[in-house]
């Protein structure tokens, strides 16, 4: 008998590829219900996978940094969730995702402080851009080992300002760390790519 959707989905959510965390439960719970594409959950999970280490890492390293870890997780495991309406841009360019999806969550009852992600992840660069909303956009992108100079330099500032430290000591730091996620980006988009658009 064939795999459905269903089946293949709950593989990308709980296979163990070098030990990919697990999506929250209230992210697995919308995409079963909104019945989203497997390589869609491949994604999210990957990109959950990479924030849990980089909000780890903040917490560490800069316990003084006042932002909700909880809320940046879920932001990272729903931030493209608009993707089961625009499911072209699952495998192409494409920014209709980002509103609708904000849109989607809001009428799942999702709260607009933990929906914002999904509009909010590509849109780093605007004025009102919370550090919580900056993790979530830079686990967006070195899930796959591409590195943004303005982005991570908005991340380095937030964190000077608070800790006291030098600029060029909090990029050393972040950019060790980053590097060091971004050497396994190989493997999650193989994960990633494992898995059917449809």
């Amino acid at each position: 008998m064939a795999e459905t959707t269903s089946d293949v989905r709950q593989r990308a959510l709980t296979d163990d590829p070098g030990l990919l965390r697990p999506l929250p439960g209230q992210a697995v719970a919308l995409l079963d219900a909104l019945d989203a594409p497997p390589r869609l959950a491949a994604h999210l999970r990957a990109v959950h996978d990479v924030a849990v280490q980089l909000v780890a890492w903040v917490e560490t390293n800069y316990s003084t940094m006042e932002f909700d870890s909880d809320r940046v997780l879920f932001g990272a495991a729903t931030h493209d969730i608009g993707k089961v309406l625009h499911p072209a841009e699952l495998s192409g360019p494409g920014s209709a995702h980002e509103q609708d999806g904000y849109e989607l969550l809001i009428a799942r009852g999702i709260a607009p402080a933990a929906a914002r992600f999904a509009r909010t992840h590509a849109a780093w660069r605007e004025p009102g851009i919370g550090f919580d909303d900056l993790l979530v956009s830079l686990s967006d992108k070195i899930w796959k080992g591409k590195r943004v100079a303005e982005l991570e330099q908005l991340v380095v500032d937030r964190l000077a300002v608070v800790s006291g430290r030098e600029p060029w000591e909090v990029f050393m730091g972040l950019d060790e760390e980053l590097e060091r996620i971004a050497a396994a980006a190989d493997g999650r988009l193989a994960f990633q790519n494992g898995y059917p658009v449809a």
